[in-house]
């Protein structure tokens, strides 16, 4: 029980510390062959976006609309996949054999029988 313990401890402190890198993390997204660029940190909010003066036309501002829309959500599909990989390897350190050891047993599937009126 003690090592089981021990190891979530570490876990614990490995995952504050991917949480606090991830903080200062900046991952990029881009729509349209790079004439709109998001920028989110590792937790997934917008810190910056950049347009191209060519993607800007006065007349279709729609698709510009869903150029920065397909690059905020391309930049935080890109910060899931940072998260995953640097929280994976905490989260999938847990030894899930120790853990059922540590566990009571499960109960029985019926309730114990009682006299009734009791």
């Amino acid at each position: 029980m003690s090592a089981l313990l021990a190891q979530a401890q570490r876990m614990q402190e490995q995952l504050l510390a991917a949480k606090e890198d991830l903080a200062s993390a900046v991952v990029e997204g881009s729509a349209a062959g790079g004439l709109v660029t998001a920028r989110v940190n590792g937790t997934g909010d917008l810190i910056g976006l950049d347009i191209k003066p060519e993607a800007v036309d006065p007349e279709d501002t729609e698709t510009l609309a869903d150029m920065v829309v397909a690059a905020i959500r391309d930049a935080s599909d890109n910060a899931q996949a940072l998260i995953s990989e640097r929280l994976g390897g905490v989260t999938g350190q847990l030894d899930a054999g120790q853990l059922d050891a540590s566990l009571p047993p499960d109960p029985p599937d019926e309730p114990p029988s009682r006299p009734i009126g009791f």
